[in-house]
């Protein structure tokens, strides 16, 4: 199994930065990718950015690119958030993708946007 813990929540004004992070472990060596995923309230959970594991190559929603940036250390994925909006306000779960046992989910964490 694999185990996910957000930190980096918090909140921030309009136009502000944030960086999030989710620290992996258990079974990582059968990590295929490791993503961020946001929910509003009243909305459903929608994919904001991922990475994968070996490669490297990351992936963004229209609504993150230019503003956010995923990285990887090790076994902990950060998501760099610059010139944060109201509507980013969310709470942010990490997400891993295994090869073996599909997906796995951290607790979240909230990320609120002041206007």
């Amino acid at each position: 199994q694999v185990q996910l813990v957000e930190s980096g929540g918090g909140l921030v004004q309009a136009g502000g930065s944030l960086r999030l992070s989710c620290a992996a472990s258990g079974r990582t060596i059968s990590i295929y990718a490791l993503g961020w995923f946001r929910q509003a309230p009243g909305k459903e959970r929608e994919f904001v950015a991922s990475i994968n594991w070996s490669e490297g190559n990351t992936y963004y929603a229209d609504s993150a690119k230019g503003r956010f940036t995923i990285s990887r250390d090790v076994n902990t994925v950060y998501l760099h958030m610059n010139s944060l909006k109201p509507e980013d306000t969310a709470v942010y779960s990490c997400n891993a993708v295994d090869r073996i046992s599909g997906d796995y989910w951290g607790q979240g964490t909230q990320v609120t946007v002041s206007s």
